[in-house]
C-alpha cells in the first residue's frame, strides 16, 4: 500500500494528541501523592479529537513506560488512527498506540513534554 501526505488536517491532529498528552503529564503530577497506594490513576484519551473527554484508568508503571517513549500515545478502544499510527498494546479498556516513522513521528517526539 502506498503511503500517503500528511496533511495540515493530519498536522492538527497530532498537536491535538501532544495536548492530550502534556494533560496528562499535568495529571499525572498531582496524582504522584495518591499513585502508591493506588497503582494507577486516570488519564485522559490521547487520541486526536480535539472534544474527547474519555477516562482511562492506567497503572503508574505503565503510564511511565509509555512515556519513555515519545512516539506512544495512550487512547481508546475505537480511537486509534491507523492512518498515522499503529496498534502496539491491546490492554482491554484502552490501547497504546505508535506513531508511524515520518511526520506522525517527528511531531509525536517535537512535542514531547518530558524532553
Amino acid at each position: 500500500m502506498a503511503e500517503r501526505e500528511f496533511t495540515k488536517r493530519d498536522e492538527r491532529r497530532a498537536l491535538n494528541e501532544a495536548a492530550f498528552r502534556r494533560i496528562n503529564e499535568r495529571i499525572r503530577s498531582i496524582n504522584e501523592d495518591f499513585a502508591p497506594w493506588t497503582g494507577q490513576f486516570s488519564v485522559v484519551c490521547e487520541c486526536d479529537d480535539a472534544s474527547c473527554i474519555e477516562q482511562i484508568v492506567i497503572a503508574d508503571d505503565i503510564y511511565e513506560q509509555v512515556r519513555d517513549d515519545p512516539t506512544l500515545f495512550i487512547v481508546c478502544p475505537g480511537h486509534e488512527a491507523p492512518r498515522v499510527e499503529t496498534v502496539d498494546v491491546v490492554k482491554g479498556d484502552y490501547l497504546i498506540v505508535r506513531k508511524r516513522e515520518g511526520e506522525p513521528a517527528q511531531i509525536a517526539r517535537a512535542t514531547d513534554p518530558r524532553d
